[in-house]
């Protein structure tokens, strides 16, 4: 029976927790590589909230210089996200950025971009074991800028970086930059792309955590143990989960839970501590910041909230069995049991254990909010035949989660309501100064045809957003890319009079317009135009304003 658990265990925590935060992609063939993974140690120390000393971080790099000269003058940065265990390479890394039979990578590179994947690997240094892709955040920050000074050395000619950072790469990016130019050290870099990063923190359902946690804990396995440690309560976890088993535990006790601490919390000393930090250092203001998001713009959310995940009874081995019961979080201001596992043998009770929860009177609970999903199923569609683990997902009834927040994805800090539809230009205030949102919530860290032709526009620097509107918020593009109908939101201090509204493709044809009198708070047009970039021309009284904007 013990062994049968660990197997459980073992899936359920080294997929689900590690490879959730990045899309796993499968590693193909890469044209053109330099077949060369050099090591880069960072020049500035980290020291972490429970280490005696600092460390100075490692990381692994390789180049591909583009298809056009094979010179490097034009860097783009690819980091890594969260990875234990150092399971995705740079290979998959540079494959992760695959949609529809092509590749982000290679498209920038027949562009003569040279893309350089920034792999944060497993290593010993002054005595200490340190597994880079779950390690803080800031000691992999440190060595993001000893990559940017080496690029920024080795290039030629005096082209700025761009910086893409997926998952927890993107909070490694926005670090990094903005230490760099708090500390007057030059990035050179004039673009900055988050792909679905958790800037106010990412989720996995503590239901999960609390029977996870209590499997490894209960058995006292060493090997299981380990997993929880170098996953679930590895620092870069703790500095990002915004609910983590760890701050609900009865004091002397590593799996029960206190119960009078059932509203969501981060790990001690971890995740608030983190957090202050980040928003200390902000965004670096030399530097245009924009974000693709993979959760839902208009409130789609991920299931609903309390609903149940899971009720089976697993056979576990012979004559055992155990009753399994998961909810996600309840909605606002109630509470519910969210996790059960009873174990019984010759169906007699020997052993149980269960965890309650809250959800805030702000907001019901993140685990249905809208957001880059995560899987349950397909982080463990790795279960190699094993019985338990096919009958555990047979079972499932909810199937995907919110593991990025929207709002946190927007680094959205004035609002506490997961479920609220971004009002981005309006009273939501965002770093950002361009966004990518899709209207349905996508797999997190997943690159579309429609979000990497908005990533293209910006590394081509043709920027879609509202940043570049004329005459600041007289007209603001509500959402782009645009859903069913293409809105503007108008500036209530302007009195409008007649407006000619056109659209163009980007190759210059109109392909129609219309005329709008004496508008107000917002304009609304519908159309029927196909995926693509397009330009909105508005003429209005001031003279002739242009806006780019993406159809999915």
């Amino acid at each position: 029976m013990k062994t049968l658990y660990i197997l459980l265990f073992t899936f359920l925590t080294t997929t689900a927790f590690s490879q959730s935060f990045m899309k796993e992609v499968q590693p193909g063939p890469i044209q053109n590589r330099s077949n060369a993974v050099v090591p880069i140690t960072a020049t500035i120390g980290y020291q972490g909230y429970e280490e005696t000393q600092a460390y100075f971080g490692e990381g692994e790099y390789e180049i591909f210089l583009d298809n056009v000269d094979g010179v490097l003058d034009k860097p783009i940065i690819i980091l890594d996200g969260f990875d234990p265990g150092d399971g995705r390479d740079i290979t998959g890394l540079y494959n992760s950025l695959s949609f529809d039979g092509d590749n982000l990578a290679d498209i920038v590179r027949d562009e003569g971009f040279d893309i350089i994947i920034l792999n944060a690997p497993q290593y010993s240094t002054d005595g200490k074991d340190i597994d880079g892709g779950a390690d803080y955040i800031q000691r992999n920050a440190f060595v993001l800028i000893e990559m940017i000074n080496f690029l920024n050395d080795q290039k030629v000619g005096d082209e700025e970086l761009v910086v893409l950072g997926p998952s927890m790469g993107g909070l490694i990016a926005r670090y990094a930059l903005a230490y760099m130019e708090q500390n007057s050290l030059a990035s050179e870099t004039r673009l900055y792309i988050s792909l679905d990063s958790p800037h106010r923190g990412a989720n996995i359902p503590i239901s999960l955590q609390y029977v996870i946690n209590y499997l490894a804990q209960s058995l006292g396995d060493p090997d299981a143990l380990a997993i929880v440690e170098e996953v679930l309560n590895s620092p870069a976890a703790k500095e990002m989960l915004l609910d983590h088993v760890l701050g609900h535990l009865l004091a002397g006790s590593t799996f029960e839970q206190d119960p009078t601490k059932l509203l969501p919390v981060g790990a001690p000393n971890f995740r608030d501590a983190f957090q202050a930090e980040l928003d200390a250092l902000g965004f670096a203001n030399n530097v245009r910041n924009v974000t693709m998001v993979n959760g839902s713009g208009i409130s789609v959310g991920t299931g609903t909230p309390g609903i149940q995940v899971i009720d089976t009874t697993l056979d576990i081995a012979a004559f055992t069995t155990a009753d399994v019961n998961l909810h996600f979080m309840p909605a606002a201001n109630q509470s519910l049991n969210v996790s059960f596992f009873e174990t019984f043998l010759f169906g007699l009770s020997v052993d149980l254990f269960t965890a309650d929860a809250s959800s805030t009177a702000l907001s019901d609970g993140v685990d249905s909010s809208p957001g880059g999903t995560g899987n349950i199923s397909s982080a463990l569609s790795g279960a190699g035949g094993n019985q338990v683990i096919m009958d555990f997902i047979a079972a499932l009834e909810q199937d995907d989660y919110s593991f990025i927040p929207t709002i946190s994805a927007l680094a959205i800090e004035n609002e506490d309501d997961w479920y609220v539809a971004p009002d981005i230009g309006g009273i939501h205030n965002s770093a950002f100064v361009n966004t990518f949102i899709p209207d349905v919530n996508e797999s997190h860290t997943e690159v579309t045809a429609a979000s990497a032709a908005f990533a293209l526009a910006e590394i081509r620097q043709e920027p879609l957003g509202v940043s570049d509107v004329d005459l600041a918020n007289k007209y603001v593009l509500v959402r782009n890319p645009v859903g069913q109908q293409i809105q503007l939101k108008l500036d209530a201090s302007v009195a409008y009079g007649s407006v000619e509204i056109s659209v163009t493709a980007i190759t210059g044809q109109q392909l129609f317009s219309k005329k709008v009198l004496n508008p107000s708070q917002e304009i609304s047009i519908d159309h029927t135009l196909t995926s693509g970039i397009y330009v909105l021309n508005i003429k209005d009284t001031d003279g002739v304003h242009h806006l780019k904007f993406m159809v999915k």
